[in-house]
C-alpha cells in the first residue's frame, strides 16, 4: 500500500505542529519519523492512522481519501510506546481482540482466529507463553505481543509510535534486528516515529527527519548522514562541530583568514562551516586549514576525542583520532578536513565543497 502525504497542516492553538508536509512512502517500505520531542513525528503518525484530524492537506492510502474514511475503514496496525494491553486478558485474548470486534460479516470463525494468533505468536516468538497475562512477561515480550496484535487484523499499513522507548539499550538492540527480520518476513508498509537517530539509521529503508512541523530531509541512512540537506540535519544526524566563517567568492574565511579549502558554492557573507569529528586530521601546521591549541583530551571506545580552540574568538573542533595518535593538552596544532559543509547564516540552503 502506497502512502502519499500532501501539503499536511496540524496546528494546536498557535504552535504549527505539522507546516505543509509532503512525503510519499511506498508500498513494503519501512520508513522511519525522526526527529526531537516537538518536531511533529507522532501527529504525522496519528493523522495518518486517523486519531488526529489535520486542519489542512491529503493522505492517500494508494488513491484512496484517508481523510474521508474513519480509523476502523483504514485497517492500520498501531504500535504504542506503552504496549497498551488489556491487563486483564491474557495473551491470546490480546492478539485475537482485533479479530473478535469485527462486524459479524467480516469476523472469522473461533477456529480460523485460533489457527491466526497461534502463527503470529511463533512468528514473534512467543509460542507457549499464549495464557500469560501482560504482567507476567518482560517489557520486551509485552513489545512482540503488542506487534503481534497490530498484524492481526492483516493492516494495510503498520505504524509504531516509539515503539522500543521503554525498553532498555540492550532490549531495544535486539527487538531492533527482530523488527527488521518481522517486516522483511510480512513485507507490511512500516511506518515509525523515534527520535533516536541510531535506531532510524539502522532500521529504516529511509528516514524522514522533522524539525519544528517542517520536512528537512526524506534519504537513505547514508543519504541523510553523507548528504545532509540543512543545518538541522547536519547537527541531529551523527555528530558535528560548526565555525562562524564568511564566504566571500566561494572561499571561506575565519577571522578574516582565509581557508585553504575547496571552494564552495555558497552566497557571499556570513556561514556556518561544519565538520564531522571523524573527518578532522591532525598535522603539522604548515599547510593546515586551520591551526590551534589542544584544550582538552579523553578517551572514547577505540578512539580519543581531541578539543581543539582555533580563531581569534576561540572556537572549538573536535577531533576522533586513533589512541596512538601522539598529542597533549597544550600542543599547537595543524588542522585538515576530510569532508566539511557551509550552510549560509539563514539555514535556507545547504552548500558543500564543490
Amino acid at each position: 500500500m502506497d502512502l502519499k502525504i500532501r501539503n499536511l497542516r496540524k496546528d494546536y492553538g498557535r504552535f504549527p505542529a505539522l507546516n505543509g508536509v509532503n512525503l510519499d512512502i511506498r508500498s513494503g517500505e519501512l520508513i522511519a519519523l525522526l526527529g526531537p520531542s516537538g518536531s511533529g513525528k507522532t501527529t504525522l503518525l496519528r493523522s495518518i492512522a486517523g486519531l488526529e484530524i489535520p486542519d489542512g492537506g491529503q493522505i492517500l492510502f494508494g488513491d484512496e481519501d484517508a481523510l474521508q474514511k474513519s480509523v476502523q475503514e483504514r485497517n492500520v496496525g498501531f504500535v504504542f510506546q506503552s504496549y497498551a494491553l488489556f491487563r486483564h486478558m491474557k495473551v491470546f485474548d490480546n492478539i485475537a481482540f482485533g479479530l473478535r470486534v469485527r462486524d459479524r460479516a467480516r469476523r472469522p470463525a473461533e477456529g480460523e482466529i485460533r489457527r491466526k494468533v497461534l502463527e503470529l505468536l511463533d512468528l514473534v516468538q512467543l509460542s507457549g507463553l499464549e495464557g500469560r497475562y501482560p504482567a507476567q512477561l518482560s517489557g520486551g515480550q509485552r513489545q512482540r505481543v503488542a506487534l503481534a496484535r497490530a498484524l492481526a487484523i492483516e493492516p494495510q499499513v503498520l505504524l509504531l509510535d516509539e515503539p522500543f522507548g521503554a525498553l532498555d539499550a540492550q532490549v531495544r538492540k535486539e527487538l531492533r534486528r527482530w523488527l527488521r527480520q518481522i517486516h522483511d518476513e510480512t513485507g507490511h508498509t512500516t511506518v515509525f516515529v523515534t527520535h533516536d537517530q541510531e535506531e532510524a539509521m539502522e532500521l529504516a529503508d529511509r528516514v524522514a527527519v522533522l524539525h519544528k512541523g517542517d520536512l528537512q530531509q526524506v534519504g537513505t541512512p547514508d543519504d541523510v548522514y553523507d548528504l545532509p540537506a540543512t543545518p538541522f540535519v547536519y547537527a541531529f544526524i551523527g555528530e558535528s562541530t560548526s565555525l562562524p566563517v564568511t564566504i566571500s567568492r566561494g572561499q571561506a574565511s575565519l577571522d578574516g583568514r582565509p581557508l585553504a579549502l575547496d571552494r564552495f558554492d555558497a552566497p557571499d557573507g556570513p556561514a556556518r562551516l561544519h565538520i564531522r569529528p571523524q573527518d578532522v586530521t591532525i598535522q603539522s601546521e604548515d599547510g593546515a586549514v586551520l591551526t590551534g591549541a589542544v584544550v582538552g583530551l579523553r578517551r572514547s571506545g577505540p578512539y580519543r576525542r581531541a578539543d581543539i580552540s582555533v580563531g581569534a574568538g576561540h572556537a572549538r573542533i573536535e577531533a576522533l583520532l586513533p589512541p596512538d595518535v601522539e598529542i597533549a593538552i597544550g600542543d599547537r596544532v595543524g588542522l585538515a578536513f576530510s569532508r566539511s559543509a557551509v550552510f549560509p547564516e539563514d539555514e535556507k540552503v545547504l552548500r558543500k565543497a564543490a
